[in-house]
């Protein structure tokens, strides 16, 4: 499917009489199109498809869809819909009243082609360079920033399901690489225990049947792994995304004691930052924020909060979810200052300001950190007779510290 630039262009007279006619009072979409323009056009995506094919949809108008689908919580069915049928979308794309749309698949494949590229930014540049023309945005202002958390898509698992499924996943991608090869090593007792996924299975309720189970898994797996590694292997099994989960999964809660495949016991765990939790979303990691407890990853959001402008998201990123608050200012201000979205003052909560990050702040970028500190914990705070930070007076203008003691340092 290619793409010919071709841009939004004017809305057509016919599509802005009856849209002024059935919307008097405007609606979302209209007021989008009325204050901010077309938003995007279509040499923004142009690198995204190839040069030869069949037309593909604007994509600049694609990317106006999903703002406006993911603003309304549309699914794809009814966004392609709204678009063949309503008149307020029509204006907002600038299509003839006439115009069929597209079918609903297309959404799904131009958001692949987006997240394939790591395209995702130009559509929140797009906007925030349209708001910057309109003087939505404002540099030097006031800009906040908070984390919140990001649920894996793949179902969350108990540590039973956990290993069987991990195993399940690397026979059936092992069945499809080397069929013949696997026929050989398996045990023919594989088909029953893995043919179903490990939620489907029932599973033992007494604890000393779940850990047979789990011991039973875990012995099938070692031998699938030292079969898949030997010599006798075909070579393209041992470079397999899923035996690869399988080989660090294995590591992670299972180890040889005498001879025999034991489960590790909790302290020789590996730390919740290095643990996989699916075998279908490697990178997702367990992590908690006071009484919320997930799977998946974490999400920092940047928004503006001068008080005469809309508050705007500046910046978005994404870590893994074991990755501390306080560690991520000097990553955001980067992004901010990338984008020319930089604020004078940036207010955040406990979570994310330190002294080394605050001074960081100011001297790499000229932004002014607030927040909480955290509290000190140290021994020295709880200790008898033990002086914490506010003890010692700090007079920043001389650059000098006045110690307890009455003793001054620079």
């Amino acid at each position: 499917m290619s793409m010919q630039p071709k841009g939004s262009g004017e809305i057509p007279a016919e599509t802005v009489r009856v849209t002024r006619a059935a919307f008097p009072k405007g609606s979302l979409a209209i007021r989008v199109r009325d204050e901010l323009g077309p938003l995007f056009n279509d040499d923004e995506f142009a690198d995204l498809f190839p040069a030869r094919g069949r037309p593909a949809w604007s994509p600049g108008r694609l990317a106006l869809v999903l703002v406006l689908q993911f603003v309304e919580g549309l699914t794809d069915r009814q966004a392609a819909e709204a678009v063949r049928a309503r008149i307020d979308y029509k204006y907002a794309l600038g299509l003839d009243l006439g115009d069929p749309g597209f079918d609903f698949s297309v959404l799904s494949e131009f958001r692949d082609r987006l997240t394939g590229a790591d395209a995702g930014r130009r559509v929140l540049d797009g906007i925030l360079a349209c708001c910057r023309e309109k003087g939505l945005l404002k540099t030097a202002g006031r800009a906040r920033t908070d984390s919140t958390h990001v649920e894996s898509s793949a179902r969350a698992l108990n540590w039973l399901e956990l290993v069987t499924e991990t195993l399940r996943s690397a026979l059936n991608a092992m069945a499809g690489a080397a069929p013949d090869w696997l026929v050989e090593v398996s045990d023919p007792e594989w088909f029953k225990h893995y043919a179903t996924r490990a939620e489907d299975s029932r599973f033992p309720k007494a604890r000393a049947a779940r850990d047979a189970v789990g011991r039973r898994v875990g012995i099938d797996g070692t031998r699938l792994l030292e079969a898949a590694f030997s010599s006798d292997a075909p070579p393209e099994l041992a470079v397999l995304p899923e035996v690869e989960v399988l080989r660090q999964v294995w590591v992670q809660h299972f180890h040889l004691v005498e001879g025999e495949v034991q489960r590790r016991g909790p302290k020789d765990r590996p730390p919740g930052a290095l643990r996989l939790v699916t075998p279908y979303d490697p990178e997702a990691r367990a992590a908690g924020k006071r009484d919320i407890l997930w799977d998946g990853y974490k999400v920092h959001l940047t928004e503006t909060c001068g008080p005469d402008s809309p508050n705007l998201i500046t910046n978005v990123v994404t870590t893994m979810a074991t990755v501390a608050d306080s560690t991520m200012a000097g990553t955001i201000h980067a992004g901010l200052a990338r984008r020319d979205c930089l604020p004078a003052e940036h207010w955040v909560d406990a979570g994310y300001p330190t002294a080394s990050q605050v001074v960081a702040a100011q001297r790499d970028h000229g932004v002014a950190l607030h927040g909480p500190v955290q509290a000190n914990t140290s021994a020295q705070t709880t200790a008898a007779g033990g002086y914490d930070q506010e003890a010692f007076t700090i007079d920043w203008d001389a650059k000098q510290v006045t110690c307890p003691g009455g003793q001054t340092s620079r």
